[in-house]
């Protein structure tokens, strides 16, 4: 059960025990000065919930995935009629279940390569690869449908849903731990399924792909796709190229919303699900032992209706210097906008930006310029920018 039927997100279910506070590490929102003042702009509406907004390198149109099955394009600041790609007919539509992400290959202008994430007609995850035409770029064909990955999903719930590629050209996949409450097959810490778990995997050196050796369990010991385990929900992940850190937004249960920040040349870290919950132990303390899990960078309680982290990504932009290196997230219930600094192994520099009200937020987005971005469940899409005249509010 989700606590916010309308979308996909895997938002939080309720359980009989609620964890115990790590009082040391879970402190109150701290909003410190504002460098600039930030507004949103619309650059599309009419859509059918957005969850994800991209662009392949040096290509200033803005693909959006429109969670029943379509992607679109908005050029010159208009939404184009066509999409871009079109598989209703494939995806299960309803609830957490969709198209939930497109990745464009980093060679994507010359092999017109994209990596979708959706949900199938049976409920399962699958992963394809699609081509965009040779000789025009706005429209890709259904009929190259090439199947990557499948992973079978035994419930409605948790489904993760983003593929992206880091910076090490390796296409990474986010996988929740397959749904229900606790998760009750205990898939988060269980090496030999895909489910709870990031994947890495190498597109480009085998058909369908190739496990690279760096992964931890390569040669033994677990899934060879899997780079790190214990996560419940990664519904968004991002790479700070600049900086070589992973930043995974993980949805909680009933108490905790979480963000980790690691080096993401560290493989085969543990982020604690379903042992952990946040700063704290979820299960009871006789069989939470916490040797060796990644506690988070930030966590926050679902105090004043706070229910689903919605991961970002770095500001990276030419816009908005002032916002450099920030880490942008919001909450689907709450919606505010919040950014933080990370440095020398922790959070720095918080802040809550006053932009008006979105709607649900969804997902943020990053276009080819490092430029940010919000889907909201109000159909539109907005550009975070800087407020005309720069007074910090």
């Amino acid at each position: 059960m989700t606590r916010a039927a309308s979308l996909m997100l895997a938002l939080t279910t309720i359980v009989c025990a609620a964890p115990k506070d790590d009082a040391s590490s879970q402190k109150a929102f701290e909003s410190k000065p504002l460098p600039v003042a930030l507004a949103v702009e619309e650059v599309a509406h009419g859509l059918d919930n957005p969850v994800y907004l991209t662009a392949p390198a040096n290509d200033p149109r803005l693909y959006i995935v429109e969670q029943p099955g379509r992607i679109r394009i908005v050029e010159n600041g208009k939404l184009a009629d066509k999409p871009f790609l079109d598989i209703r007919n494939k995806v299960g539509y309803g609830g957490e279940r969709g198209l939930l992400s497109v990745a464009f290959h980093p060679q994507y202008q010359t092999n017109g390569f994209l990596f979708v994430n959706y949900t199938d007609k049976n409920g399962d995850t699958r992963i394809e690869r699609y081509t965009s035409s040779s000789t025009d770029r706005s429209v890709a064909d259904p009929a190259s449908a090439k199947l990557i990955l499948t992973i079978d999903q035994p419930y409605a719930n948790h489904n993760g849903g983003l593929n992206l590629f880091g910076p090490d050209g390796m296409l990474y996949v986010g996988m929740g731990d397959g749904g229900r409450q606790g998760d009750p097959h205990g898939n988060g810490q269980n090496r030999s399924v895909l489910l709870g778990k990031l994947l890495r995997i190498n597109v480009d050196r085998a058909d369908p792909y190739l496990v690279p050796t760096a992964n931890p369990y390569s040669k033994g010991g677990g899934r060879g796709e899997i780079w790190a385990i214990g996560l419940r929900n990664p519904w968004r992940f991002a790479f700070d190229r600049f900086t070589g850190l992973l930043y995974i937004a993980d949805v909680g249960q009933d108490k905790y919303e979480e963000i980790n920040v690691v080096q993401m040349s560290i493989a085969g870290v543990n982020y604690g699900w379903n042992v952990m919950e946040g700063p704290s132990c979820y299960k009871p303390s006789s069989f939470c032992n916490q040797a060796g899990m990644q506690k988070p960078a930030l966590s926050y309680s679902h105090e004043n209706s706070a229910c689903s982290v919605i991961g970002g990504f770095v500001y990276r932009g030419e816009k908005i210097p002032e916002i450099k290196g920030q880490y942008f997230y919001s909450d689907y219930c709450n919606s505010w906008l919040r950014s933080f600094g990370f440095a020398d192994g922790k959070v720095t520099d918080q802040h809550e930006w006053p932009v008006g009200k979105l709607g649900s937020i969804a997902s943020f987005g990053e276009d080819s310029q490092g430029e940010l971005y919000i889907c909201s469940s109000n159909g539109r899409v907005y550009r975070i920018v800087k407020t005309p005249g720069n007074p910090a509010r």
